[in-house]
């Protein structure tokens, strides 16, 4: 794995939500769903939405963001809980070209959590995806920033900085 040798900053733009959300439900079979904005929660947003055959509606708790000088370039994470209720999800949706080998690196406040490999790739991005344990959630809860750190080389980091603020009463307020 590389190191990191350099973050560029980036910054959070909603107009790259409709697009995550065509991602996350065409990674379920369904594409073209934009889901309406439910709830905002400072820098969080739930959208929720029903995919077609799908039994009742899901929602999500989404944040993007996109480079500032380079917009084409973006991620999105998409926390959701599964239809039965059990399981907790985080999506991040990383540009296409990432270094899949090199998976996808998060710090909490200048604090290493850990690394997720990527489990799919489609057109607009891929996905890495993990399971939520409670001391993830607590993490996101009380921490001021996310970085997540993707690769486009296995020496130059790229880090999307996302507020975590808002974090913890949208993750409550998902149904």
């Amino acid at each position: 794995m590389g190191k990191l040798s350099r973050y560029r900053l980036m910054r959070w733009s909603v107009r790259m939500v409709p697009l995550a959300f065509a991602v996350l439900w065409g990674l379920t079979g369904e594409a073209g769903a934009q889901g309406a904005v439910r709830s905002v929660h400072n820098d969080w947003q739930i959208r929720c939405d029903t995919p077609p055959g799908a039994q009742g509606e899901q929602c999500s708790l989404i944040q993007s963001v996109t480079a500032e000088d380079r917009p084409n370039i973006g991620l999105t994470v998409i926390v959701l809980k599964t239809a039965d209720r059990k399981t907790r999800l985080m999506r991040v949706i990383a540009p296409p070209g990432v270094l899949l080998p090199s998976g996808l690196g998060l710090k909490i406040d200048n604090t290493e959590v850990g690394r997720a490999g990527f489990v799919r790739c489609v057109p607009n991005g891929c996905v890495a995806e993990v399971i939520m344990d409670d001391t993830l959630i607590g993490k996101l809860r009380t921490g001021q920033t996310a970085t997540y750190i993707i690769f486009q080389t296995p020496e130059e980091g790229i880090g999307f900085p996302m507020s975590l603020k808002g974090f913890g009463e949208g993750f409550d307020k998902l149904p």
